[in-house]
């Protein structure tokens, strides 16, 4: 059916966009479970391609703000979708507008406490910053389900050892999983690459206390400057310090200078944050 479809728009996808249009309904179906709606709430997707996942979330009962990029697509979506009051397609590129101001714009006088989801397949080249962008933002979203590349989603919800620097961000804000291994061959055109659904559980407050989020988050971008090389090494480099000064420091926090960044728990970058915080506020 989804095949049919994309022969029947005449469409051909951008690379540089990174256009890939789903074509599998079991892992349609996969996306939508994970996103558990009920009726009424609000969705924002990015990248709506053809539709398909547009529909699907409308048919459950969502409210849709769909952010298209490609103007060729946007009138494509307001025929394909006219049969559903509560979509709204929307042509921006995501990362120019806060989701406060899509909410506010679209469904105007809805209740904001109550709060609204992320649904997409995301093009790759901007999985990093689409994630950030709505995980800082305010307000956040109760959940996020996406599709990203195989190797990006495991590394987001993995554990010391395997972490890296979205790894942090995304468990700082929000509990990851990944719901199901989707292989290339269920879009068209096919990626060169694997993908997976990744849900987010967003928390109301961030798994860690800290006072300074920025400052934070400077800290850890310092460790992960030169992640293969040891804290000792990549912090001093990245601060500008004396390698001994920086043992002793990491010392203090408790943390074995001759570790990587990628070991580190959260509450262990909590820890460097505050013996390193006014170094990073000098460098």
């Amino acid at each position: 059916m989804y095949r049919q479809l994309i022969r029947q728009s005449g469409f051909r996808p951008k690379k540089r966009l990174g256009q890939h249009f789903l074509i599998d309904e079991a892992v349609l179906e996969h996306i939508l479970s994970a996103a558990e709606l009920a009726p009424g709430d609000i969705v924002i997707e990015i990248g709506s391609g053809l539709g398909v996942l547009t529909e699907g979330l409308a048919r459950q009962g969502a409210r849709v703000i769909a952010v298209e990029l490609d103007a060729r697509l946007v009138g494509l979506l307001k025929k394909r979708l006219a049969a559903f009051p509560d979509v709204r397609i929307v042509h921006a590129d995501i990362l120019h507008v806060t989701p406060r101001e899509l909410l506010e714009e679209n469904f105007p006088g809805s209740e904001l406490g109550r709060g609204y989801k992320v649904v997409a397949n995301l093009p790759y080249y901007i999985t990093s910053p689409v994630l950030s962008h709505f995980l800082e933002a305010q307000p956040r979203p109760s959940k996020m389900v996406v599709m990203v590349q195989k190797e990006v989603g495991e590394a987001i919800a993995a554990g010391p050892g395997k972490m890296r620097l979205l790894s942090v961000k995304a468990q700082f804000y929000s509990r990851p999983a990944i719901v199901a291994h989707v292989p290339a061959a269920s879009f068209s055109p096919a990626p060169k690459v694997n993908s997976v659904i990744l849900r987010l559980d967003v928390f109301p407050r961030p798994a860690i206390e800290v006072s300074d989020v920025t400052g934070f988050f400077d800290i850890v971008i310092h460790g992960f400057s030169a992640p293969r090389k040891q804290l000792r090494n990549s912090l001093a480099h990245s601060l500008d310090m004396p390698p001994s000064e920086v043992a002793s420091l990491l010392e203090k926090a408790g943390i074995e200078p001759k570790r990587r960044a990628e070991t580190l728990s959260l509450e262990e970058w909590r820890e460097l944050w505050k013996v390193f915080a006014p170094f990073v506020r000098n460098s």
